[in-house]
């Protein structure tokens, strides 16, 4: 059986600033912060490697996990965040062009094919997760911390709750019921002998923020 410990990137710049995130964003003083604290859980769980997203905000938190734990890195564009349309891309968040645009893909996730122009739209993201737990499935270690994204970590799980029969509908749902801490911890079990291989274990445990608890949330 396998284990995998996904994990949400700390607070970023582009998490609490006034401009929509890139690739390119960082992780803020408190985001820092949060990474010690699941760097120390880390240091607790029998992890073999840290497989990162490629943007900095999760690459940031993957080192610093790597260097309380001392394993290695290995960098994965299978999960960086959702692709967001080009009149997205740091922009600030009260742009007219912007808000029309994400207002639009809201409305219209669910519509079997819609794109509002460059963005990966439901299809993209069911078949990048999809992708995304093959990929883990097929890994040798047994225990594998995975460094991801909010919205894309809650495609994952929908994946795996609804299975390869998830449509775009659900996964609306889901992802507005589903939210996700930053340096939130969730845990799946793997087990190809089983009906159904993968399962949620564990979500959005974020009990090593405790000591941060007085300082406000995004």
């Amino acid at each position: 059986m396998k284990k995998v410990y996904f994990v949400r990137h700390g607070e970023s710049e582009g998490n609490v600033g006034p401009v929509r995130q890139t690739p390119a964003s960082r992780l803020t003083d408190r985001g820092r912060r949060q990474a010690v604290g699941i760097a120390e859980r880390a240091m607790r769980l029998p992890i073999e490697i840290i497989i990162s997203s490629s943007m900095n905000r999760a690459q940031e938190t993957a080192r610093i996990i790597s260097e309380k734990t001392g394993m290695r890195i290995e960098s994965s564009d299978l999960l960086v965040e959702r692709r967001r349309p080009s009149e997205q891309v740091g922009k600030p968040k009260d742009d007219p062009t912007a808000l029309e645009s994400e207002r639009l893909i809201k409305e219209n996730f669910s519509k079997p094919g819609y794109r509002y122009s460059d963005e990966e739209n439901f299809d993209d993201l069911k078949i990048r997760a999809l992708n995304a737990l093959d990929f883990l499935s097929k890994r040798p270690e047994g225990h594998i911390c995975a460094v991801t994204h909010g919205v894309f970590m809650r495609v994952v799980v929908a994946c795996v709750v609804f299975g390869r029969d998830l449509n775009s509908r659900e996964c609306a749902q889901f992802m507005h019921s589903f939210r996700m801490e930053n340096t939130g911890i969730t845990v799946f079990g793997y087990d190809e002998e089983k009906m159904h291989p993968w399962w949620v274990w564990v979500w959005n445990d974020h009990a090593h923020l405790a000591e941060l608890e007085n300082e406000p949330m995004p």
